[in-house]
């Protein structure tokens, strides 16, 4: 399931994955070729001088994983402040998940508008999600692990969020708020603050 306001393009980066637009620029559905055979598959989950050649040049710092036990956790909607704030490149390498990235830099042309992707272990799939966005996603099935790489380390001083019910943001989230399985902190994140954005959108 992806949210777009328009049909993504799509192109292929060499012979290691194909890389998709989404109705925010800045936001990309990356996809590594799998090599099958008899055994199984062999797929590079990140390959740094194949995003260069498509223009997209990250320095990742650390690997995450988090496992969701069950369907219908919610983690986030999670950010970073500057200068500490992080680009996530996100994958799932067990089961389903919903996938949510929201543009929070006031001055954007897409400032307050998200895209939501499935991301699930069978496809690959990984979404890209740039500095200056929320994140967070929805479990779609049981044991989903979600591995992701981030631009810079966790830091206590800079972590913030928003609500990821809140309705403001317009978001569908496949599970109703009183079902869902939430940390405390995200149940006490509050609501966004349209007069106090966190982020300013750079052209």
């Amino acid at each position: 399931m992806i949210a777009f306001d328009h049909a993504p393009q799509t192109r292929s980066n060499g012979q290691s994955m194909q890389i998709e637009d989404t109705a925010i620029p800045e936001i990309k559905i990356i996809t590594p070729r799998r090599f099958a055979d008899s055994r199984g598959f062999f797929a590079e989950w990140h390959n740094a001088a194949a995003l260069a050649e498509a223009g997209i040049r990250i320095a990742f710092c650390q690997d995450n994983l988090s496992l969701s036990a069950r369907k219908g956790t919610v983690r986030g909607l999670h950010f970073q402040l500057p200068p500490m704030a992080q680009t996530k490149l996100v994958g799932v390498m067990a089961g389903r998940a919903l996938d949510v990235a929201l543009d929070l830099r006031l001055g954007s042309p897409t400032y307050m508008r998200h895209v939501a992707v499935e991301l699930t272990a069978e496809r690959g799939n990984q979404l890209l999600v740039p500095e200056g966005f929320a994140h967070g996603f929805c479990a779609l099935s049981d044991a989903t692990l979600i591995f992701y790489k981030i631009t810079a380390p966790y830091s206590p001083a800079h972590d913030s969020g928003i609500h990821w019910a809140d309705p403001a943001l317009g978001i569908r989230w496949p599970v109703e708020e009183r079902a869902a399985i939430l940390s405390e902190k995200d149940m006490k994140l509050p609501r966004l603050d349209p007069a106090n954005p966190p982020f300013r959108y750079r052209a």
